[in-house]
């Protein structure tokens, strides 16, 4: 679970969040690809806010709403509903541009109707959402991807499916829990995020490879006697420049298999480290006569060329 923080300042001095007067009324919904420009609008489509028309800027400047803006949207058909925030007031008279997800959560068509409502949502404070496909494992950093997405929308309704875009690959997050309410504004809110086990997940299967045992062959010493004999160093036979084939024999010595040691593994192998390990014989530990028989010098005994006890001339 991790903590993500919005702010949005659209006035300096907020009015309060009630109001007198609700806006309502109906338009016929396109999707954003539908809307005419030269300019691509594919930005509305990474968010959670429509484009109405200016007449209804007009209307809502006359009445005594709360800002920003918010309203729930309605598919009476279907009775399907959902909430989002506006982005401009630049659509045809009696037309509404929707982002394609909140239409396809809204069960509508192009040129279909829906009922557009003004709303006061409650300040989020934690919301929970199930990734649509495994792939959303992939990001490094789902947490920032999230918190930047969040940014271009207003509001959350449980049970909506959302989209975003990353990497120029959409993502899909349903929206399993929002608080206080199943409908929560996300602008100015500290609002504690946690994540769903994506759908269609599967936790990897554990493998325990259970210790090898030795076959037969690695635990009979005769095949490591064969094994041994394979090559064996300064075991071939010499010429001899005059001819004879006395002592050139090679006379291999025996080996007995009890002499023969399995190999001791090294543990603390390390890759691009050779180590050259020479067969040492422990020191002999000194004794008290050792010590008293050091070495000094010049106290060995000399030998005369004279023979003691010989003819004087």
């Amino acid at each position: 679970m991790f903590e993500i923080k919005f702010s949005f300042n659209m006035f300096d001095h907020p009015m309060p969040r009630t109001f007198q007067n609700r806006f309502s009324t109906q338009y016929r919904c396109y999707s954003v690809s539908m809307l005419a420009g030269p300019n691509d609008r594919s930005d509305v489509e990474k968010g959670g806010k429509i484009i109405m028309p200016p007449s209804a800027l007009d209307q809502l400047s006359r009445l005594n709403i709360t800002y920003p803006m918010l309203f729930k949207l309605t598919n009476k058909n279907s009775d399907r509903m959902t909430h989002c925030g506006v982005l401009e007031f630049v659509a045809d008279e009696g037309i509404c541009y929707l982002p394609h997800w909140m239409m396809q959560n809204l069960l509508l068509e192009e040129g279909g109707l829906v009922q557009v409502e003004s709303v006061n949502l409650m300040v989020a404070t934690y919301s929970k959402f199930q990734p649509q496909s495994p792939d959303f494992l992939d990001i490094t950093n789902p947490k920032a991807v999230l918190e930047n997405a969040l940014r271009n929308f207003a509001c959350l309704t449980t049970g909506d499916v959302v989209a975003i875009n990353y990497n120029e690959k959409i993502y899909e997050l349903r929206v399993m829990e929002t608080k206080p309410d199943k409908a929560v504004s996300i602008i100015e809110c500290d609002m504690n995020v946690d994540f769903d086990a994506p759908l269609g997940y599967k936790e990897p299967e554990r493998c325990y490879k259970a210790p090898e045992e030795p076959t037969e062959e690695e635990g009979d010493p005769n095949t490591w006697t064969e094994m041994d004999m394979r090559f064996r160093a300064f075991t071939g036979s010499g010429n001899r420049l005059d001819g004879k084939k006395k002592g050139i024999e090679p006379s291999p010595v025996p080996i007995d298999p009890s002499d023969i040691k399995r190999g001791i593994p090294n543990y603390e192998y390390k890759v691009g480290r050779i180590t050259f390990i020479r067969n040492s014989r422990p020191l002999p530990r000194k004794t008290t006569e050792d010590e008293d028989s050091e070495f000094i010098a010049f106290s060995g005994e000399g030998k005369s060329l004279r023979k003691k006890g010989g003819r004087k001339l």
